[in-house]
């Protein structure tokens, strides 16, 4: 048998809990148990990768003191780490002790939130041992407390042992059906170099520079496609144009997936037609891009586009009439 025992305080001489987990520690070698200690303080820069010596463990003592308020930081650290990256399979088979000795209010919640935070994890909390400890030496004085630590090492000892049950827990149903967890393929040490680089002021302004270039050619790759856009039915209309004696006109066509509208300017002979705006035309037609190409196609014609109600015109409907007479599609 094995059991881990993570350590969330400061690792003051006088702290209550160093105490009683060497005294349970004691206990447990003498019912030959394999005991290994963490101090969660000394290992702040890994704690992400603790979650990893739970693989070989059969219980755990989480172990905290309580100094002004909560189970501290170093704690709540390797709790958050068990979410992230722990074993959930390995952590519903393994058996947790909280201890919480507190040097001022709070050791009961303590407790706990520490018993609570397991079974969300799909753990298996055991009784704790809690209690207010104003001064080491009531501990060290006292045979009757020793007595009560010896009592909890061994009750844990033997709940291990004989892999008691325990009836389902509602936080594990939270754990089911409400608190999800999303996926991430990188690993903790992964996790832990990105949240370095994005403190870093000066790798984070070199990916901003990088995404600025990676926009400003995504953009550019854009406009060209979009000046490919702009050639289409130019040259056909220039193709198809036959000149009416004395006509003057001018036409804003414009299409629901261009942005910019097709002008067209005829002078007698001459037709000029580009893409771009323009504030006044005597005819304005609206139509899809499918509509146009029917009509060069043969398919329809400017009028009966008009007629049908593809196409919608506003302004003088005799120089509509003449569109089919300046471009004859056949």
């Amino acid at each position: 048998m094995k059991i881990n025992i993570y350590y969330g305080g400061r690792g003051l001489i006088d702290d209550p809990t160093l105490y009683v987990i060497e005294k349970m520690e004691e206990v447990f070698r003498e019912l030959h148990v394999v005991v290994e200690r963490f101090m969660l303080y000394d290992m702040k820069n890994s704690i992400t990768m603790l979650p990893q010596t739970l693989k070989d463990a059969d219980g755990i003592i989480l172990a905290t003191t309580v100094e002004w308020y909560g189970i501290g930081g170093y704690m709540m650290q390797f709790l958050d780490a068990c979410w992230l990256y722990g074993d959930k399979e390995k952590i519903a088979k393994t058996y947790m002790c909280p201890i919480v000795m507190s040097t001022t209010y709070g050791e009961r919640d303590g407790e706990l939130n520490m018993a609570s935070a397991w079974e969300i994890l799909g753990g298996m909390p055991c009784n704790g041992l809690c209690g207010y400890i104003e001064d080491i030496s009531i501990l060290e004085n006292s045979e009757a407390y020793n007595a009560l630590i010896e009592k909890k090492a061994e009750d844990m000892y033997r709940v291990i042992n004989k892999k008691v049950l325990a009836l389902p827990a509602s936080n594990q149903a939270v754990n089911r059906f409400v608190s999800i967890t999303k996926n991430t393929d990188l690993t903790p040490k992964e996790a832990e170099q990105l949240s370095q680089y994005a403190s870093d002021d000066s790798y984070v302004q070199k990916t901003k520079e990088d995404i600025r270039e990676l926009t400003s050619l995504f953009r550019n790759k854009l406009d060209e496609d979009e000046e490919d856009g702009q050639t289409e039915f130019l040259n056909t209309l220039r193709d198809h144009f036959r000149p009416i004696v004395g006509f003057r006109g001018t036409y804003k066509i414009m299409f629901e997936t261009k942005k910019l509208p097709l002008c067209i300017e005829v002078r007698q002979n001459d037709m000029i037609c580009s893409y771009g705006q323009r504030e006044k035309a005597d005819v304005e037609i609206q139509m899809s891009e499918e509509t146009m190409n029917d009509i060069i196609n043969g398919r329809m014609s400017f009028q009966r586009g008009f007629m049908s109600g593809v196409m919608k015109m506003r302004g003088d409907f005799k120089l509509l009439r003449q569109l089919d007479q300046l471009f004859v599609f056949s």
